[in-house]
């Protein structure tokens, strides 16, 4: 077991020079355009104990840039657990990776956040006529861009390479699973379409 940073750096080497001079502290143009095209991102939190890590998405460009520190992301509703805003409240600083389909760099924002409920922060996000619950801002501290070897390692966008989704257990058969449930598990149908009724 690692238990030193002495030890981890016997093993790794000396950073990349241009890994150690890549990180910048504001959402500069590049970023903007990366931002624009981006449908998908993880956002990671802590209360400093415990760990969240949430998936969001929606049309290209709702990771929102108010300004060149600012970063607005809205909450749609959902199962209402909001680990994360309660972990914001606790610990502002938060960690955000940026994906593009079929692109194999990502773009990754550390910073601290903050949660609003104001009605013209939100509507800056109305979709079919409905606002989101919350917005997020993320004061931006740091912001690189990561290597693809990951996407390279995993092939993830080389669709021969997908698994059968038949061959893995539906959203209805882990719930009810995991819930201890009695009763048929929710076909994948009509998941889908208690998702779709619910998006905003």
């Amino acid at each position: 077991m690692i238990e030193t940073e002495a030890d981890l750096l016997a093993l790794y080497g000396p950073v990349h020079p241009k890994a150690a001079v890549k990180v910048i502290d504001r959402l500069d143009a590049i970023c903007r355009q990366w931002l624009a095209a981006c449908p998908f991102a993880v956002l990671a939190t802590t209360d400093g104990a415990r760990l969240d890590v949430s998936p969001k998405g929606d049309a290209p460009g709702f990771l929102l840039v108010e300004d060149d520190h600012h970063l607005l992301i809205p909450d749609w509703p959902g199962n209402n657990r909001i680990d994360g805003l309660k972990n914001i409240l606790a610990n502002p600083a938060v960690g955000l990776i940026a994906i593009i389909p079929n692109v194999k760099e990502t773009l990754r924002i550390n910073g601290r956040a903050t949660i609003h409920a104001d009605e013209a922060l939100r509507k800056r996000f109305e979709t079919r006529g409905k606002l989101p619950i919350t917005v997020t801002r993320i004061r931006v501290e740091e912001v690189f861009m990561h290597c693809p070897k990951a996407f390279m390692r995993s092939h993830l966008w080389e669709p021969e390479t997908w698994p059968e989704r038949s061959s893995l257990p539906t959203m209805g058969e882990i719930l009810k699973a995991h819930c201890g449930d009695d009763g048929p598990a929710e076909s994948p149908e009509a998941q889908e379409a208690r998702s779709r009724a619910q998006l905003y």
